[in-house]
């Protein structure tokens, strides 16, 4: 027995596809992420060792997000108070550029995982901040 781990395999690629989908469909409709979310755990423990990184990746990727996010969100509303003396506006410009770095940077993840789930591979680093 080995503890090597058989990349070569064949796997179901169907269900991570979808999930990755659900995460692009998050720009229009900004709920179905939670669906893709929620798929992304319950698949991740029964997926093969490839797709299981691109499950891995997924998740991470919301919850980073989703970090971001309320670090902007936490700007933007200490901002508005603070509109009134004028000192609010760069708060809440800085929130705004935290949300559009952040739009970039969830669409350059979800681009990068689907093209390595299209080749068939694992994707290579699932814990890196970027992609």
């Amino acid at each position: 027995m080995t503890d090597r781990l058989d990349y070569g395999a064949a796997e179901d690629r169907t269900m991570p596809a979808v999930t990755y989908a659900l995460y692009f469909l998050a720009y229009a409709t900004g709920v179905t992420v939670i669906i893709g979310l929620i798929l992304a755990y319950v698949q991740r423990d029964s997926a093969g060792p490839k797709m299981r990184t691109h499950y891995a990746f997924l998740i991470r990727t919301f919850w980073m997000g989703i970090g971001w996010a309320l670090i902007g969100a936490a700007l933007f509303v200490v901002g508005i108070p603070l509109s009134l003396i004028l000192i609010g506006f760069p708060m809440m410009f800085l929130a705004w550029a935290i949300w559009a770095l952040l739009g970039v940077w969830y669409a350059i993840r979800l681009v990068v995982g689907v093209i390595y789930l299209a080749r068939d591979e694992a994707y290579p680093r699932p814990d890196t901040w970027l992609a």
